[in-house]
């Protein structure tokens, strides 16, 4: 399974727009990514509402997650981690404005 850790790096955590922004970049792949605490659930990524009352705060170090057998034909495991990380970037470039 890809996997790629990453962090918050919203002042506020992923309420609102940092929230909303990820989210965004998250469907946009088409993918059924999780993000999940070190020790919390897995969230699917997809859903706003899942994201913000997970209470993902601003520092917080976050595993992003997509399933093997959720790649799209064709797609290899290199191909999906690369979406993990450009996803992870979003993450820690997100800021509320």
């Amino acid at each position: 399974m890809p996997q790629q850790k990453s962090f918050v790096a919203a002042e506020i955590g992923l309420h609102a727009r940092a929230a909303a922004t990820f989210v965004r970049a998250v469907t946009e792949t088409g993918l059924p990514v999780t993000i999940r605490k070190h020790d919390g659930r897995h969230v699917d990524a997809r859903s706003l509402l899942e994201v913000m009352t997970e209470d993902f705060e601003h520092g917080c170090e976050v595993l992003l997650e997509l399933p093997l057998e959720a790649l799209q034909e064709g797609q290899s495991a290199s191909e999906a981690q690369e979406v993990l990380i450009s996803l992870s970037a979003v993450l820690e470039g997100a800021q509320a404005r």
